[in-house]
């Protein structure tokens, strides 16, 4: 007997077509740009209006191709799978294994939360690409959600247990087995182990770097209408008013800067809306957003290292994010914010709590004043190439760039003296700063290989570069300490070495 087939509630349609016209937004407005609205005034109708008869084309297309996506979608539960079949013109068919789905992550957008559904993003062990999921449920009931969960739950329950018996035998196997869990999705019972406070969520808002998304988009919706900008009745015509004119451009500019941060400051803001991570058993559960409310599912298991980050306006006021890279996921799946933002006295109890096997004290070996000149020889080089090549060509205005020089060497010795390590029996952490203060914490069973490099003035000087590599969903993480003694360096190497005796205990990591 056939299993019973499931389809996507209708709004999936309307999201799916919603997804589309977003991108067609800018194919269209290239087409105004050059275009324009009308074409040729001589011309038949139908030419001086082709651009907005294709995009009207286009839209037609995209909602029906959204309705019909949504009626030839299906998906189903068999021999321990999760089945789906999809296609508009070409049918597609991908069968899930249960026990290779990592998690399954939610997403309650706006046009989901009026209906009671979610869209669940499937995530396994590998991904058919780098940057989608296994598979992705537009919009379902959270009752449908919950009986994927049940599903994936009681498939690994059979798999403990045994396989199903023979008909007679099946009442004694039903007694045996154990009582299905419920599946919660709207509560969550698990306690909360870390959430962000009102001040940091402020903090975090404030000094997002989403302002140049905004800023960006901003100045191409200006290029677009600056035509319509009517200059003349702004400025007028008389000479008199052009120191006027100025001022007013000035204020402009700075009006559109104020409106373009607080955009950035409000997206931020609801998007990191009630922010909180919890562990349900071995897994962690973050959820977050106001408008669009999102809940991700990491394995414990799967966190191969712990990164906390400080940018330099952030450390001067005692704030940093902590980032952990997981084996499964892709995209951004495979590098999540556990922490958006805290004060550093408030990251370490929670990390200690999460990953109770882990030493989060801070790095106290230094990599000697061997190297220190290599953090800013080379860039003070290429800092005066550059200064030579302006200077000749915008003399002698070019020769304020002498004043980068510096600057340059005192961000060079400030990356040498924020490099420093620690290497314990079981963990290695790394400290090091491009412009943010990095420290990153990696077990040992997690490192998927060292590396020590070497060009020609470090062999000259003794001088390397160890690089610990980590799994980093289908790519890798390399934190890395440059410039470091050679001998140093090779301590790295011979503690990585596998020695039977001291890695007896240790479980091998799960990649």
């Amino acid at each position: 007997m056939s299993e019973p087939h499931y389809k996507l509630h209708w709004i999936s349609a309307v999201v799916e077509t919603a997804k589309a016209l977003k991108d067609l937004i800018g194919p269209f407005v290239i087409l105004v740009f050059v275009n324009g609205f009308k074409g040729e005034s001589t011309a038949p109708w139908y030419i001086q209006y082709w651009s907005l008869i294709l995009f009207g084309v286009l839209l037609i297309f995209t909602l029906v191709s959204g309705i019909v996506k949504w009626r030839r979608f299906d998906y189903w539960f068999e021999d321990q799978e999760l089945r789906i079949v999809s296609g508009l013109f070409v049918r597609k068919k991908r069968y899930i294994p249960f026990d290779r789905i990592q998690s399954l992550d939610y997403t309650e957008g706006i046009f989901h939360r009026p209906f009671q559904l979610v869209k669940v993003k499937i995530e396994t062990a590998g991904s058919s690409s780098g940057k989608d999921a296994e598979a992705e449920l537009t919009a379902i009931t959270k009752e449908a959600a919950q009986q994927i969960e049940k599903e994936i739950k009681q498939s690994k329950k059979m798999k403990v247990i045994g396989p199903k018996p023979a008909l007679f035998d099946q009442i004694e196997w039903q007694l045996i087995r154990e009582p299905e869990e419920e599946v919660q999705i709207a509560q969550q019972p698990a306690p909360v182990i870390f959430s962000m406070t009102t001040k940091d969520l402020l903090m975090l808002a404030t000094t997002s770097g989403g302002i140049g998304v905004i800023l960006s988009g901003a100045i191409v919706f200006l290029s677009q209408i600056e035509e319509l900008i009517p200059y003349d009745w702004l400025f007028g015509e008389l000479k008199s008013f052009i120191r006027i004119g100025i001022f007013v451009i000035a204020a402009l500019v700075a009006l559109g800067f104020l409106i373009v941060w607080l955009l950035s400051v409000a997206m931020t803001f609801l998007a990191n809306y009630d922010f909180k991570v919890m562990r349900e058993k071995d897994d962690l559960v973050i959820t977050r957003g106001l408008l669009e409310k999102k809940r991700v599912t990491v394995p414990l298991k799967r966190v191969q290292n712990i990164t906390i980050i400080e940018n330099p306006i952030r450390q001067l006021f005692g704030y940093g994010a902590v980032i952990i890279n997981s084996a499964g996921g892709v995209g951004e799946g495979s590098r999540i914010k556990l922490f958006p933002l805290a004060k550093r006295n408030r990251i370490v109890e929670p990390l200690q709590e999460l990953f109770p096997t882990i030493d989060f004290s801070e790095p106290i070996e230094k990599i000697g004043g061997r190297g220190k000149r290599f953090y800013y020889r080379f860039k003070l080089l290429v800092t005066l190439i550059a200064i030579a090549v302006v200077s000749y060509n915008f003399f002698p205005y070019g020769l304020l760039m002498l004043l980068l020089l510096p600057l340059v060497g005192l961000h060079g010795i400030w990356q040498y003296k924020t490099a420093a390590y620690t290497i314990l029996p079981k963990q290695l952490t790394m400290r090091f700063r491009i412009v943010s203060r990095q420290t990153v914490f990696t077990e040992k069973n997690r490192i998927q290989s060292m590396e020590l490099g070497q060009n020609y003035f470090h062999r000259r000087k003794k001088v390397a570069t160890i690089t610990a590599n980590v799994k980093s969903g289908m790519t890798l993480d390399a934190p890395a300490i440059r410039h470091m003694s050679q001998e140093d360096a090779e301590k790295f190497l011979s503690w990585y070495e596998y020695h039977p005796e001291s890695t007896e205990s240790q479980t091998e990591p799960d990649n």
